[in-house]
Formats: C-alpha cells, sequence, structure tokens
C-alpha cells in the first residue's frame, strides 16, 4: 500500500490534473541547465537521452565565447564525442542578420537537440533575439527536442538575463535584461557554490519579486520538462522565490541531487519522503527594505 501510494504522489506531481495551468516551463520538449564544469559526463548522457540516443542530430552553439570562428574541431565537442554523440554539428554567427536566414537556421530543422555552450551570455542575445534561430529554437521544443547548455548556456535559457552586462559578470542587472525565456518568469544563475555566487540572486528577486531565482552549482544541473523539474549531478542547486522563506528567516534554500520542484506552485519535493513537499518553507514574503 505505501508503494502504491508514492507511486500516484509521483503521478500527481508528474502529470497533474488541476489547479494550474502549465506554462512555466516548455508545454513538450526538455531543457537542460548545467552550472558549469562540465566533468560529470552522466548529464551529457541523459542529455543525449533525451534527445534520442548517441545518433541523434545535435547542434552546438558556441556563440557565447570569445572566438569568432568554431568548426568540427572545436574542444568543446569533446565532452559530446566521450559520451558517443555522432551527429555533430557547430553553429556560429554574432551576425543577427546571417542568423535570420534560411540557409544559416537550416541545421537547427533536423535538430532533435541544440546545446549551447559557455561565456557570456549577452553575445547570445545580441545574435539570435528575436531571429529565426530563436524561432526555431521554439520550434524545436514544440516537436519535443531538448534545449541545453552550461553556465551562460544555461542562463540565456531563463526569460531574465542574470549576469547579462557587456562590461563585466559582476554585474547581475546589467545593460542585457531579457533571455531566450524557453523558461518564463525565472532568472538563472551558475557556478554557484564554486564561485562563491550564492547571495547574488537576491539582488534580483529584491528588485523582481516576482520571479523565481535558480541558482545551479557546477557540475550539477536541473532537468526541466512542462513546470516541473529534477537536480542532478554532485551539487546543489539553490532557490530564491520573495514569496517564500525557510523558517529561520533565510531568502533561499538548497535542492539536492534527486530533489524536484513544481515550478508553478514553487514547492520542492523530496523522493526520499515520498515526494512530500520540504520542511521548513514557509509561505512569507522577504522583509521590504
Amino acid at each position: 500500500m505505501k508503494k502504491l501510494f508514492s507511486f500516484c504522489l509521483t503521478v500527481l506531481f508528474l502529470f497533474p490534473i488541476g489547479g494550474y495551468a502549465q506554462g512555466i516551463g516548455p508545454e513538450r520538449g526538455s531543457l537542460v541547465m548545467v552550472g558549469g564544469g562540465m566533468r560529470d559526463l552522466s548529464i551529457l548522457e541523459r542529455f543525449m537521452d533525451l534527445a534520442g540516443g548517441k545518433d541523434a542530430p545535435i547542434v552546438f552553439i558556441p556563440t557565447a565565447g570569445e572566438g569568432d570562428q568554431y568548426d568540427e574541431f572545436y574542444q568543446g565537442l569533446n565532452s559530446f564525442r566521450a559520451v558517443g554523440a555522432s551527429n555533430l554539428t557547430v553553429l556560429h554567427t554574432s551576425d543577427p542578420i546571417v542568423a535570420n536566414t534560411e540557409e544559416f537556421v537550416s541545421p537547427l530543422l533536423e535538430a532533435h537537440g541544440v546545446w549551447f555552450g559557455g561565456g557570456r551570455q549577452w553575445r547570445l542575445v545580441d545574435a539570435y533575439m528575436n531571429t529565426r534561430v530563436h524561432e526555431e529554437l521554439d520550434a524545436l521544443l514544440e516537436r519535443g527536442g531538448v534545449i541545453g547548455g552550461s553556465s551562460a548556456g544555461a542562463t540565456i535559457q531563463g526569460s531574465y538575463l542574470a549576469r547579462g552586462d557587456t562590461q563585466t559578470n559582476t554585474v547581475m542587472m546589467g545593460d542585457h535584461e531579457e533571455g531566450l525565456a524557453f523558461i518564463k518568469n525565472v532568472a538563472i544563475d551558475q557556478h554557484l557554490l564554486r564561485r562563491n555566487r550564492q547571495f547574488d540572486l537576491i539582488e534580483i528577486i529584491e528588485a523582481r519579486p516576482e520571479l523565481l531565482g535558480i541558482g545551479i552549482d557546477e557540475d550539477t544541473a536541473i532537468i526541466v520538462r512542462g513546470d516541473n523539474f529534477e537536480v542532478m549531478g554532485s551539487g546543489y542547486v539553490a532557490i530564491y522565490d520573495a514569496r517564500k522563506m525557510i523558517d529561520s528567516g533565510g531568502q533561499y534554500y538548497f535542492l539536492a541531487p534527486g530533489d524536484r520542484f513544481n515550478l508553478a506552485t514553487r514547492e520542492a519535493f523530496r523522493p526520499s519522503r515520498d515526494l512530500q513537499p520540504l520542511e521548513r518553507i514557509v509561505e512569507r514574503e522577504w522583509p521590504k527594505k
């Protein structure tokens, strides 16, 4: 009976039958957001599984980096080859006019998965925001594909662009504040504990309390399907929600590998507790300054 109860809770979590409308995460398809590092190849293996296997056509977009040109020898592809990916295409331009051409977007039409490399996320905005590339990325999700990325490639997937300043990556609310919005009403930060960034998203959530902040540590990922995500990897994910605090008054709390989160209800779940909500999270707004 206990196993049956646990199974029913899992079904209700993954496939809710009422109470809210889906619309935070992608209605179809999946997202993989990694906090940097990329030493844990099990995350890439999960990405390839979501794309359809090792032979699935994958497009790698390295535009967040500093290079002017990239080809099939780009070292960022080495991790994909290490997990057996055999159908890789590199797609890069810094020119939004080029990003609007039929020839340039053609690899995206057949792709099962797209991966954004690390660097500076504002470069991705300047090249691809509101272009045909952007349209085809949305279309990829609509047909059930997967979009992933590490570091800047994770942050760009949110609707709010954290660290989007062109001068420095230490400014949280800079001259670029709009991401590609594969996940709505969310700001994403990366390299969380490795670079001692666990307090940085508070600035954004205090200024924009309607947003949910998600901070992801290195070698850690969230796997988003619909309005739910699961944590995998070796580190932690921090949640920043102006409507909720831990009972000690803290302004963020951590999720561990295996934990799950409902983006619509903003509830965290721990499978070891039969998917019951985490304790010590209370409905209380942060003190206003």
